[in-house]
């Protein structure tokens, strides 16, 4: 479905899932036995596989232990996220490095279960933290992949992602928030932007830069107290099943 697949091929990764197990995301492969992370592949939309990163080890802030399926990350900047709706729709990038799992994808994951979310910004000084949502969710294409998140609890990173609930996403051809002008094209990115945003984890990675590099940052606002100051090093999406 996306260029993963084929990375997997070269990469050597070879896993066989029966026609009796096809799992929706990481958990289904977690509570299945297989506790080690890495690539996997899931069904969650009929017999096309996606492969996917499974975070399945929890660092002890979990409401239980792991199965997280990565949706988005960012780490090196390899990856241009200034990218059009079909892009996003469908997902892209390398599923071992920066990637979007697609929005698609995330609506098919979300429309039958109740899913956290839970967010990872780190930056070049080793300062971490995270931020969970107990609930995420996606509407279909017809309603703009609207985000539902609710339930916030904090890691230190604070909540900036209530700020987007309940707002469509956005990309430089589809504009659908609720500023003026299109938030994507001066962003260079994409996201469910409120005018504009107070979360960003998809924007320009600015390796070790100044401030001045607003707006297109890589941006988490309880974070850093700042649209202008960037994540810098990475961050990265990741949800599973609420327990």
């Amino acid at each position: 479905m996306f260029v993963v697949a084929l990375l997997s091929v070269f990469m050597g990764f070879t896993e066989s899932v029966s026609d009796e197990f096809k799992p929706v995301d990481c958990s289904d492969i977690y509570n299945s036995g297989e506790t080690v992370s890495g690539i996997h592949s899931i069904y969650p939309a009929g017999d096309d596989p996606v492969w996917v990163d499974c975070e399945m080890i929890s660092d002890g802030n979990d409401e239980d232990n792991g199965g997280w399926t990565v949706i988005q990350r960012r780490m090196d900047g390899s990856i241009d996220f200034y990218l059009p709706w079909s892009k996003f729709k469908k997902g892209f990038g390398t599923v071992l490095g920066e990637y979007w799992l697609g929005l698609g994808i995330m609506y098919q994951m979300t429309r039958n279960r109740k899913y956290m979310l839970r967010v990872d910004p780190e930056d070049f000084a080793g300062k971490k933290g995270f931020a969970m949502h107990s609930s995420f969710s996606l509407v279909p294409e017809a309603g703009g992949y609207k985000l539902q998140v609710s339930g916030f609890k904090d890691g230190g990173a604070g909540d900036s992602m209530t700020f987007h609930s309940a707002k469509k996403f956005i990309t430089l051809d589809k504009d659908q928030d609720l500023n003026g002008t299109n938030c994507a094209k001066p962003f260079l990115g994409a996201f469910w932007y409120n005018a504009c945003q107070y979360a960003y984890p998809i924007g320009v990675h600015l390796w070790d830069k100044k401030p001045t590099d607003y707006p297109s940052g890589d941006v988490w606002y309880t974070w850093t107290n700042s649209h202008a100051v960037g994540i810098k090093k990475s961050i990265s999406m990741k949800i599973k099943p609420a327990p």
